[in-house]
């Protein structure tokens, strides 16, 4: 009787703190939070004739709000990927990132210079806080998207490095389709710079793959300035930047907006945290690396949509844990989802939102949810994990318009390739070309083209060997680009126009 007394009390009041926050200004920080906490869910309540899982949702809010309040991140999630050519430093500077930030300890830092010393490979010792396996460190070389956080007062980072090499492009793929902000490293090294950005390197690619893959903002990183060679030489790093900025702008990056270049050395961690000393670099006044990425614009997420969230990766650990992007709408504790393209139905058994658990998670967090309902083998990458009365269009044939940026022969009906789209890999066939489109005038042609070749923008049925979830472009961006590749190379780029069947 008494909890039920209690309960309704706390009912009473959490009532009364809506009410007084709508009327008048909110009494103190903690007050206005639930209010934004609560007005989501309204909305959704509104939307859909879903009402019982609204009412559920309502309930678990109103019974503890202190608890909710705790356990969903406050800050806002940002993903940064770094992506770049083979050993231009991309995991030290994660390393460097995370030992300036405090994510690992001193004490490790000391365990892994000495270990690396053994090897004498001093130089990597930094890139082993995210290069965990012992392959990886061997060779020096990543091989899966390596992941670790940081935060800043303002916002939650979340590493995700990247491999450099291109064999393991796919990987990479994956990576930068959680990604929101990317950062390019190139080296300023003489000799390596122009490896990594010639034909064959892994510079040009990997940009455009961040590009595609609906990367809002790109940082390049000129890193190794202090390396012998360089020296913090202003020459060499306007060098590379004018050799690098016109092929980003072909992409579409726009210079003034979402562009960035800045200097800074990995392993020294010069231009990371601390703005760089006028002794050592003169010509560079501008923001280190974090407090820049912590000033941008805050991304808008759709937090009122139905739930949607790209399965990356899956392990078994006492049931199915999932992880990925939460890409629109939130998730609690104890609902029911859909894993599409096959329709299990699951429940949520446990959210972690990097490592830590939480009962609530929303847009833009890279998550792993705990689900009971499915076997972890019934799982591969690539399916979604969605909203049970509103799930993601699943379909085998589509309408794309697709951009060839590299292929020495012509593509015509019948051509195959592998087709990446956010985080699932699935054999594709060209069933038909529907029309050509011109690049500058956007008319598209009358009549239909027998083959498309190099730098041409056409419309193209496509075919996949199995079902895929992707939905239209226009509708929902993140699921509804992707990049098609063969023998190894990135052939093209383009977008779902329409889902036929």
């Amino acid at each position: 009787m008494c909890s039920r007394v209690s309960c309704m009390t706390k009912k009473a009041k959490a009532i009364s703190i809506r009410s007084r926050t709508k009327k008048s200004e909110p009494l103190d920080s903690w007050d206005a939070e639930e209010d934004s906490i609560l007005t989501p869910e309204d909305e959704e309540m509104e939307l859909d004739d879903g009402e019982v899982d609204g009412d559920s949702v309502a309930k678990v809010s109103k019974k503890k709000p202190p608890k909710v309040e705790e356990s969903k991140s406050k800050k806002e999630h940002v993903n940064v990927v770094f992506i770049g050519h083979v050993d231009a430093g991309k995991s030290t500077i994660g390393g460097q990132i995370m030992s300036l930030t405090g994510m690992v300890d001193k004490r490790t830092l000391e365990k892994y210079e000495r270990e690396a010393r053994e090897k004498s490979r001093e130089s990597w010792y930094l890139s082993w806080a995210l290069d965990t396996n012992q392959e990886e460190r061997d060779k020096g070389k990543t091989v899966e998207v390596g992941r670790a956080y940081f935060e800043t007062e303002k916002k939650h980072f979340t590493i995700l490095d990247a491999p450099g090499h291109k064999s393991f492009v796919p990987n990479m793929i994956g990576g930068a389709a959680q990604a929101d902000l990317a950062v390019l490293v190139i080296s300023a090294r003489k000799g390596e710079f122009e490896t990594g950005f010639d034909r064959g390197g892994q510079t040009r690619e990997h940009a455009m793959l961040a590009k595609t893959a609906g990367v809002k903002h790109l940082v390049v990183l000129v890193n190794k300035m202090d390396d012998p060679t360089v020296n913090w030489d202003v020459e060499r790093y306007n060098e590379c930047k004018d050799k690098i900025l016109p092929y980003l702008k072909k992409l579409g990056f726009n210079p003034t907006k979402d562009l960035t270049f800045m200097p800074c050395s990995g392993i020294t961690g010069m231009g990371i945290k601390e703005q760089i000393s006028e002794s050592v670099c003169p010509w560079y006044r501008g923001p280190a690396f974090i407090p820049f990425i912590d000033e941008l614009p805050s991304l808008n997420r759709k937090t009122d949509g139905p739930f949607i969230m790209p399965i990356v990766d899956k392990y078994k650990d006492m049931g199915t844990v999932l992880m990925g992007k939460v890409e629109s709408g939130m998730a609690k504790k104890g609902i029911n989802l859909l894993v599409m393209p096959n329709r299990t139905q699951v429940s949520v058994d446990q959210l972690w939102s990097d490592d830590e658990e939480v009962t609530a998670v929303g847009p833009g967090e890279n998550v792993k949810i705990k689900v009971k309902g499915i076997e972890e083998e019934d799982v591969s990458p690539g399916f979604v994990l969605c909203d049970a009365s509103n799930p993601i269009k699943t379909g085998k044939v589509f309408d794309a318009q697709v951009v060839i940026l590299e292929h020495k022969s012509i593509i015509c009906a019948g051509y195959s390739a592998v087709m990446h789209i956010h985080c699932a890999a699935e054999e594709i066939t060209v069933k038909a070309l529907i029309c050509l489109v011109d690049k500058k005038t956007g008319e598209k042609s009358k009549t239909r083209p027998r083959f498309v070749k190099q730098d041409q923008v056409a419309i193209m049925r496509i075919e996949c060997s199995g079902l895929i979830c992707l939905e239209q472009f226009k509708l929902f961006p993140q699921m509804g680009r992707f990049t098609l590749r063969d023998e190894n190379k990135t052939i093209a780029i383009g977008k779902v126009l329409k889902v036929i069947e």
